[in-house]
């Protein structure tokens, strides 16, 4: 006999304990009850994925099950948020209980490293569509925004730039001899929480890098009315993406591939040698309008964009 609605959710998603303070009621009720802590606010993201537009058909559960978490916690990271709690929502194609168990294993470590609760969601029948609301704290007016840089700002990122995108091009059918690594970047992001928080006081702005550096930067000049110009030889570039740039001569990969999931932030140069996390200055914030690369010894407008839904 098939699984209920409600069985489903009874068996696969509520064998976690209740790990966060500011949750006072779970799964099992019409509502969760959320504790805000004085001197606080609520930051709050969703984002769904989609088969055959945000992960392949037949990716391993298990790795979809944390990637789908990592990509909500990424933007709470990008705010300076501790993650909270989460809710899941789930339309499937049928139940399938041996990929609901490795889902949800994959997706409930994630939440335990982190004290993330989950605390509701909702279950339907149809193509495989998976979202999830996340929410954390984040110090009364200190959250960090993209509308926050400044003329003169350095531009930071957390960890290597492209290897995602590479992992994308692997699973594509690019021949890399050393694919372990970007394809694991792809599959297997990991949020940069614990830098956001340690960017609340020093930063100016920040993003995460979701949909690709050259985009997603661009959405911090639109939205603080700057311009910037990008250094190539400062990009932090593993040995296996500059040999996809070798092989191909697609040298502008590494700007709009997404998934990489790093922070990409902005420091005034006062505040910069207060940074305590390991990260790569790759430019700078100008007053001139628009994103500008230096590159072989020649500055160009950098006109390339990030992935977007229903271009």
């Amino acid at each position: 006999m098939p699984l209920s609605e409600f069985a489903l959710i009874q068996r696969f998603f509520t064998k976690q304990r209740v790990i966060n303070p500011s949750t006072l009621l779970g799964i099992g009720d019409d509502c969760a009850l959320l504790s805000i802590p004085d001197g606080y606010e609520l930051a709050v993201t969703t984002d769904t994925m989609v088969e055959n537009v945000h992960f392949f058909a037949g990716t391993d559960p298990d790795l979809l099950g944390h990637k789908l978490l990592a990509v909500n916690l990424s933007d709470l990271a990008a705010m300076g948020a501790k993650p909270v709690s989460v809710t899941l929502a789930l339309t499937l194609p049928r139940v399938d209980e041996n990929w609901l168990t490795a889902f949800a294993q994959g997706f409930l470590k994630l939440a335990e490293r982190y004290s993330v609760d989950l605390i509701g969601g909702d279950t339907t029948s149809g193509p495989l569509t998976l979202t999830v609301q996340a929410m954390g704290l984040v110090p009364k007016d200190q959250a960090l925004r993209r509308s926050s840089a400044h003329p003169g700002d350095f531009i930071y990122m957390t960890g290597l730039l492209g290897d995602a995108g590479l992992g994308l091009k692997i699973k594509q059918g690019y021949d890399c001899a050393d694919s372990e690594a970007a394809l694991m970047r792809f599959n297997r992001p990991e949020p940069q929480v614990e830098a956001g928080q340690a960017l609340i006081g020093i930063a100016n702005a920040c993003i995460d890098l979701s949909d690709g550096l050259a985009g997603d930067l661009a959405h911090i000049l639109e939205q603080s009315q700057v311009g910037a110009c990008l250094d190539w030889d400062a990009l932090p570039l593993s040995n296996a993406v500059l040999s996809y740039i070798t092989d191909t001569g697609d040298w502008s990969m590494p700007l709009t591939a997404g998934d990489d999931y790093e922070l990409c932030f902005t420091v005034s140069p006062g505040q910069a040698d207060k940074l305590t996390i390991a990260a790569t200055k790759i430019g700078i914030i100008e007053s001139q309008p628009g994103l500008r690369l230096s590159r072989t010894g020649h500055i160009e407008p950098l006109e390339v964009k990030g992935f977007e839904h229903f271009s």
